[in-house]
């Protein structure tokens, strides 16, 4: 686990803390052998950050493996790029509310 956030992930941190959306979210969160960026456990929804270390070789087979193991245990994604969070973040918040909504719906 990171110590220290990326820029990226402070930002979101900031609207995601406190249940400003009025759920919990936690932040590194450690789920079977991986560790999410941000999950809400209510809703099993993950949020993902890519920065720069996921356009390396293999990554992206790595992430979609990642993926399919979440999925396979009832979580949902969403996976976001730092240029989004920090420059459309009205956006990315958006499609987590949405997400949440969605959940929502599906547990009733």
């Amino acid at each position: 686990m990171r110590a220290e956030p990326t820029r990226a992930e402070a930002i979101l941190w900031s609207f995601l803390r406190g249940r400003s959306l009025g759920v919990r979210f936690r932040r590194q969160v450690p789920i079977g052998q991986y560790i999410a960026d941000f999950a809400c456990l209510s809703h099993r929804l993950i949020v993902e950050i890519d920065g720069l270390t996921h356009d390396l070789p293999g990554r992206y087979e790595y992430d979609q493996r990642r993926d399919r193991w979440f999925r396979s245990r009832g979580w949902t994604i969403i996976r976001t790029n730092d240029d989004d969070v920090w420059s459309h973040r009205d956006d990315v918040m958006s499609h987590i509310v949405t997400a949440l909504a969605n959940l929502e719906d599906d547990s009733y």
